[in-house]
């Protein structure tokens, strides 16, 4: 198992920014993707973002892909989530997650088997 500690959420302007960090311990960090999921007020969870073990590949959901960005530093045992252009209906908590399996790639919640408490984003209009 992997500890997870978001940090970062907080409330913002609509067409603001603000980063989020995930910090890891427990196992080898740099074997595993790592995602970010978020779920809104009364709604499912849903992937965000995700980034492979080393970095070669991200993938986006359609609704942040060009204002977000994910990243990670191996050395740190740390993953990040910029977010920019933020609008209302990003407004959720937002979940690290980190994979269930050494190299394994995945963006749904099933791929990952360690979850963070969840850091809330706020956006208001």
């Amino acid at each position: 198992q992997v500890q997870l500690v978001e940090s970062g959420g907080g409330l913002v302007q609509a067409g603001g920014s603000l980063r989020l960090s995930c910090a890891a311990s427990g196992r080898t960090f740099s074997l595993y993707t790592m995602g970010w999921f978020r779920q809104a007020p009364g709604k499912e969870r849903d992937f965000a973002a995700a980034i492979t073990w080393s970095s070669d590949k991200t993938y986006y959901a359609d609704s942040v892909k060009g204002r977000f960005t994910i990243s990670r530093d191996n050395a740190k045992n740390t993953v990040y989530l910029q977010m920019n252009s933020l609008k209302p209906e990003d407004t959720a908590v937002y979940y690290c997650a980190a994979g269930r399996h050494p190299w394994g790639i995945g963006i749904h919640g099933a791929d990952f088997g360690s979850w963070g408490q969840g850091t809330q984003v706020t956006v208001s209009s």
